[in-house]
Formats: structure tokens, sequence, C-alpha cells
């Protein structure tokens, strides 16, 4: 039984800890999702916040088969549309201000997120759900509702167009 079953049994039971144990368990990758989506960190919380209470406010219609992972990874980005649609975002500026502490791990992010950028949305979603939030291809399709082979298939185009990306990069 993984932890994410017993947290659901504690919830059946009635136990309302249990609902901030589930908000802990995936708080983090669900951070790192909304911030793929939105250029603002102080927004980004704010859409994991709602995520989660858009979750458990209708937790009574859901049913837990295992799925549960990418049935919140599908409200988040539900979420992060909605702040998009309402907010107009300033260009995100070329550079970045880092703090020192995880410096390295930083600049690596933000050369991932400018490199997905200019994939098409269709391949961009695909990439941070694999690589980003290291979601397995059966659950990129679940939460895209796209057949599995559509996944497979866009990832490798998505690869293809970054390796010829980096390798144009690369030329004198």
């Amino acid at each position: 039984m993984t932890q994410e079953d017993e947290i659901f049994e504690k919830l059946n039971k009635g136990d309302p800890a249990a609902a901030g144990e589930l908000a802990e368990l995936y708080y983090g990758d669900i951070l790192r999702y909304c911030l793929f989506h939105v250029p603002d960190r102080s927004l980004a919380q704010d859409a994991v916040q709602e995520t989660f209470l858009r979750v458990f406010r209708y937790f009574d219609g859901y049913t837990h088969r295992g799925n549960f992972r990418a049935f919140l990874y599908k409200v988040a980005a539900n979420v992060c549309i909605d702040i998009c649609r309402k907010k107009t975002w300033e260009p995100m500026p070329k550079q970045v201000p880092f703090e020192e502490k995880g410096l390295k791990e930083e600049e690596d992010r933000e050369d991932f997120r400018r490199l997905v950028e200019l994939l098409p949305e269709e391949l961009r979603e695909i990439v941070i759900l694999r690589f980003s939030q290291e979601l397995k291809l059966r659950e990129i399709a679940r939460v895209t509702g796209l057949p599995m082979r559509t996944v497979q298939s866009r990832l490798r185009k998505a690869l293809n167009l970054l390796k010829q990306e980096l390798e144009r990069r690369e030329e004198p």
C-alpha cells in the first residue's frame, strides 16, 4: 500500500489531518509545475493553494483509483490557465537575478525553461510533465487526455527539436 493509499484510507475514515498530509505529499511537485506555467513565484504559490482548495472542495465526487496524481496535475493545469487569463504579463527579463545559494540549480532550471519555451505548446506541456515533474508516460497520457502513442511521438519530436536547438547554439 502506497503512502497515497494510506492517506486516502484515513480520509475515508474521516481523519481531518489526512487532507493536510495529502497536500504536503504533493505540494512541492505541484509548485514546480505551476512555476513553469506562471512566471511569478507568488502567483505559482497562489495557484498551488487554489489547486488544493478546488480538489478538497469537490473531493466528495472523487473516487480514488490510484490516479490522484494525474487528477491533481489536471486541476493545477486548469488553475494556471485561469490565472493566465486574468493577468497580463510583462516579458520575462533576459537576466534573472539569483541568490548565491543553489545558483547552479537555478541556472540549470532557467536554461531548461528557456529551451522549453521555444517548443510549441502541445510539445512543451509533455516535456514539462516528463522532465520537470518526472511523470511516467502513462501518467502524462492521463493528465493530457492524449493516447499513449501520441504522448510518445510528441515527446520524441520535442526531444529532436531541443537537440537541434542545442546543436545550433553550439555551432561557431
